[in-house]
């Protein structure tokens, strides 16, 4: 009797089950941000994906920002955009509307989708529960200097019941803003939050939905994807100037998750549809990922 062809479905199936044997009961935090936040079929798949791993016996904690839709929004009010090693300057008013922006509108996107896919998810911003404990962040310059970015913080402190205990549940959707000791209220980098999240839930791994390929060792060469690196390299890099832009603070927190001991943390082409399953359950992956 013939032997009926493998379909490429089936192999895809059976090249997965490693990779969910391996995660079950683990938590990875994800990064969601970039193209795959204003496509609505990105949208879609996301949501779709998310779910996927939570039947599969994973446990999922989304971080997100909303960069796009917070500048839309300032240039509809008219209000000034800057960004300084890809972090966005930070007034009174800017942090109004990036509160009013993420908790508001695109957490609650988020949660809705999620929830119409039959897994409920509980939206929080670090407000919730003192969920986030928030200082402000100075940023050094090129000259050694500390510059003032405004309302720009920097969590001090997560407090991980909160996530946990909503994660036996639920799938937590957090919003990238937070409040100091006095309730000043700061924009916190999504970057940032995500990678501090992730260490302070001792994830097994971190991931980095974002719209570009992953690290590029030269950002003009679409094909010098550095597939695989370390902190070591990292660090290197930052220090001779190869990184800049948005990429800067992905890596730092990348580097930083690992450091404090994160499995792995993984930056992923948002843009690709269900580029997180292709990063977590085939063997080629896709994006850079960042081993200890």
């Amino acid at each position: 009797m013939t032997k009926a062809p493998e379909r490429p479905q089936i192999a895809t199936l059976l090249e997965s089950l490693p990779y969910i044997r391996e995660f079950f009961g683990k938590t990875i935090v994800i990064k969601y941000g970039g193209s795959a936040m204003v496509d609505e079929t990105l949208h879609e798949a996301f949501a779709t994906d998310v779910v996927l791993l939570k039947y599969v016996g994973i446990n999922p904690v989304i971080v997100h920002g909303g960069g796009p839709a917070i500048t839309q929004y300032m240039e509809r009010l008219g209000l000034e955009v800057q960004f300084v090693q890809g972090l966005r300057v930070s007034d009174e008013q800017t942090v109004e509307v990036a509160k009013m922006v993420l908790v508001g509108k695109v957490n609650k996107d988020i949660v809705l989708r999620l929830n119409r896919r039959g897994q409920a998810a509980v939206g929080l911003c670090g407000d919730d529960g003192s969920l986030f404990q928030v200082t402000k962040r100075l940023l050094a310059g090129d000259d050694g200097k500390l510059r003032d970015l405004g309302f720009v913080g920097a969590i001090e402190r997560v407090d991980v019941d909160v996530l946990n205990h909503i994660a036996e549940d639920y799938i937590p959707v957090v919003a990238s803003v937070g409040a100091d000791a006095e309730g000043r209220s700061y924009n916190v980098n999504a970057d940032e939050a995500a990678g501090v999240v992730a260490s302070a839930l001792g994830a097994y791994k971190v991931i980095f939905l974002t719209d570009v390929e992953g690290w590029l060792a030269d950002p003009a060469d679409p094909g010098s994807l550095v597939s695989e690196t370390d902190v070591e390299e990292i660090r290197r890099g930052i220090g001779e100037g190869r990184v800049a832009g948005g990429m800067l603070p992905k890596l730092e927190a990348c580097a930083g998750a690992v450091e404090q001991g994160v499995g792995a943390a993984h930056i992923v082409d948002g843009r690709v549809p269900h580029s997180l399953l292709l990063e977590l359950f085939t063997d080629a992956g896709i994006g850079t990922k960042v081993r200890r």
